[in-house]
């Protein structure tokens, strides 16, 4: 009998080994572990993963754009046997030689959020259309103005940043002006984080106290400029405007502090490039190109001719703390 059992524990765990060889193994890379987008991301991953029955292994560079951490996550997963990876890189083109080594060893790579560049330097590409978000928030700034002069501030990015680029650019289309048109009156570089969107808010003021609208790459950068407006007690008049979605920058629209943000969905960019993963790791067939993973303007004060939805639908699909 003790013999039979022990046959019996011999097969389980020879097929239990041989089970988990055959676990396709994906990695996902964000450019941050803190960012509630990227916590989101992740959860997103995660579940899919878990769902497709995948093994995940996930790494983050220590602050955005740390690209020394990002390479020596992509070498250790390919290393560990990942079929597919899936990224948001930090540096969009210091990053393109480690994913060409990966794709060279014969692993997917999907970038997510963020486009490398070129754009083609990976399999393809899962994220929310910036450009759009950017267009929807300035087509909204423009019909709230109602006619009104605009003194604009714009609180961007970083130069050279693909996703900083495509939402300053979208706002400027959506508002119907163009890049040095007189109504910009300043503009200042954030890197997305608030204490700098302050202090860009800040100097932006001190160069022109009559900027009635402001853009902002993000709602952290936007909740800042929201703290140097209202110690300026400007805070009633100056329209703001920004992107992302997360629960505390819905929390703030609904509050009245930003008048409008579009929202992106972190969660399904991460689900649909694990199950595209899997797909690749059980058949070889890879996606291409770019999927939109949609991006939704959000507002409690619509304006007519632009498509919104309120902060009720903005808080039941928000990503962060609820």
């Amino acid at each position: 009998m003790k013999k039979m059992q022990r046959a019996l524990f011999a097969l389980a765990m020879t097929c239990s080994a041989a089970a988990l060889a055959d676990q396709p193994v994906i990695g996902l890379i964000t450019k941050t572990d803190t960012n509630p987008f990227f916590v989101k991301m992740k959860q997103g991953a995660q579940q899919a993963a878990d769902a497709g029955g995948a093994k995940l292994l996930t790494a983050a560079g220590r602050y955005d754009g740390d690209n020394a951490t990002q390479v020596t996550a992509i070498e250790n997963m390919v290393g560990a046997g990942a079929k597919a990876i899936l990224i948001t890189p930090g540096d969009t083109k210091a990053i393109v030689p480690s994913i060409k080594k990966a794709r060279d060893a014969g692993v997917l790579v999907i970038a997510l959020d963020t486009p490398t560049e070129p754009k083609d330097a990976t399999d393809a590409l899962f994220a929310t259309d910036n450009y759009k978000a950017g267009e929807l928030i300035g087509a909204y700034a423009k019909s709230a103005m109602a006619g009104k002069p605009a003194k604009i501030a714009t609180l961007d990015l970083a130069p050279g940043i693909s996703v900083g680029v495509l939402r300053h650019d979208g706002f400027l289309k959506g508002y119907g002006i163009k890049a040095g048109d007189p109504a910009i009156v300043c503009s200042q570089d954030t890197r997305g984080d608030q204490a700098k969107g302050q202090t860009a808010m800040e100097n932006c003021l001190q160069k022109n106290p009559d900027i009635n609208v402001v853009y902002t790459i993000n709602e952290p950068a936007a909740a800042g400029a929201y703290r140097a407006l209202q110690a300026a007690g400007k805070e009633k008049g100056v329209l703001l405007v920004s992107i992302d979605g997360g629960c505390e920058g819905v929390r703030n629209v609904k509050a009245g502090q930003i008048a409008a943000t579009s929202q992106q969905y972190p969660l399904k960019m991460a689900s649909l490039g694990v199950q595209a993963g899997l797909e690749y790791a059980k058949t070889g067939k890879k996606p291409s190109g770019y999927t939109d993973t949609g991006v939704t303007l959000i507002t409690d004060k619509p304006e007519s001719g632009v498509s919104s939805k309120d902060t009720t639908f903005g808080l039941n699909e928000c990503w962060g703390s609820k």
